[in-house]
């Protein structure tokens, strides 16, 4: 070895045992294990010396260690195994990539570690079902946030479900589940009713979610927005987008937008078939609201809406223009059951799904305020 670690490397320990000196002597050797080109004498010397130093009262030398041999396929199992079990400064760069650990060793420092001894181990590149299972069982929250948000970890339907159960009403263990690439239907419908308006958008334009799911969460976030209507508040940017992520999903439906004119939200309607239509949202507003027939005519035939609803459209927009919303108390409530009422008297136009929809909701609304 020439500028392995030699016999003068040794003497200088003996020597001069500070620990600046044992650091950088443990930072070579780590350095050097791995070399292809040492001899078994100089393997098993540098053995000899890694196991002497993860005993090191020093934290700073066994960091060293570790820092350097993290990644090494060569490291014998016992010190990879004491290092893991150090504290964490020694032990997260073990616990994060080391191969040399099995299975049953990573799942026994889950038992008894830190959160951040199963955060590290949760954020391994790969993770196994038997090792997930024992995180989702037994690990901190934050630990199975980080296990939830790692493409590597082996979770599917049961276990996703599983973490519901366990950290279900958890913010920091709900964003990374719902921002997984891919989520199964039954994961994504439960999340659902648990997770905050921003992450229903993400699961509304990012995983599959049933149709009639999908439109509820829409509809109930515009219902909220409308409110802002009455005072003048209203953003239509984030309309705008909104109206491009659905349509981008595929989401942007005939029965959306008749839904959404029961809910008095007007904005929406308008900037949604300003998009189908491909005309500007001005020009959209005007041929809308036109006292004629042609203006809306025109406007449903260009945005590619099925003929047999353009009477229901008609007719929720002509209510819409003739009740303004008078700002008393549940006014929208007021103005949504006079436009579902009138559309109701048209209901062979509509599907049975959307006539159970408006009446369901028509109930809804007859109901006192809690």
């Amino acid at each position: 070895m020439t500028d392995n670690l030699t016999k003068d490397d040794v003497a200088k320990l003996l020597s001069d045992p500070s620990p600046d000196h044992r650091a950088a002597l443990a930072g070579k050797v780590a350095r050097q294990f791995d070399q292809t080109q040492l001899s078994a004498a100089e393997r098993k010397l540098a053995e000899d010396i890694i196991r002497i130093m993860t005993r090191d009262a020093v934290v700073r030398v066994r960091q060293s260690l570790a820092d350097n041999l993290k990644a090494s396929p060569n490291l014998p199992r016992d010190i990879a195994v004491a290092m893991a079990k150090d504290v964490e400064a020694v032990a997260l760069p073990i616990l994060s990539v080391s191969t040399v650990l099995s299975e049953s060793d990573l799942i026994e420092i889950v038992r008894g570690g830190s959160a951040t001894k199963q955060s590290a181990i949760a954020g391994r590149p790969e993770v196994s079902e038997d090792l997930a299972d024992a995180l989702i069982t037994l690990a901190d929250e934050s630990a199975v946030a980080v296990l939830v948000g790692n493409e590597g970890a082996k979770l599917d339907e049961a276990r996703l479900n599983r973490v519901i159960d366990r950290f279900g009403d958890s913010a920091l263990v709900q964003e990374p589940l719902v921002k997984r690439s891919t989520l199964p239907l039954t994961v994504a419908e439960r999340l659902v009713t648990k997770v905050s308006e921003s992450l229903q958008a993400y699961l509304v334009a990012n995983h599959e979610l049933p149709a009639g799911v999908a439109q509820e969460l829409v509809l109930k976030s515009r219902e909220r927005a409308t409110v802002s209507l009455l005072t003048g508040e209203s953003d239509e940017a984030a309309v705008e987008r909104l109206v491009e992520q659905l349509a981008r999903g595929g989401r942007l439906t005939p029965s959306l937008l008749i839904r959404s004119l029961c809910t008095g939200d007007m904005t929406f309607f308008e900037v949604a078939m300003s998009y189908l239509a491909k005309v500007p949202l001005l020009n959209a507003r005007v041929l809308i609201h036109d006292g004629g027939k042609l203006g809306m005519k025109s406007l449903y035939e260009k945005a590619g809406l099925p003929p047999s609803q353009l009477s229901v459209v008609r007719i929720a927009v002509s209510v819409a223009d003739e009740t303004p919303f008078d700002g008393e108390e549940r006014d929208l409530e007021r103005h949504s059951s006079r436009l579902i009422e009138r559309i109701l008297t048209q209901y062979e136009a509509l599907d049975d799904a959307d006539i159970d929809y408006l009446l369901n909701k028509l109930g809804d609304l007859a109901r006192p305020a809690a």
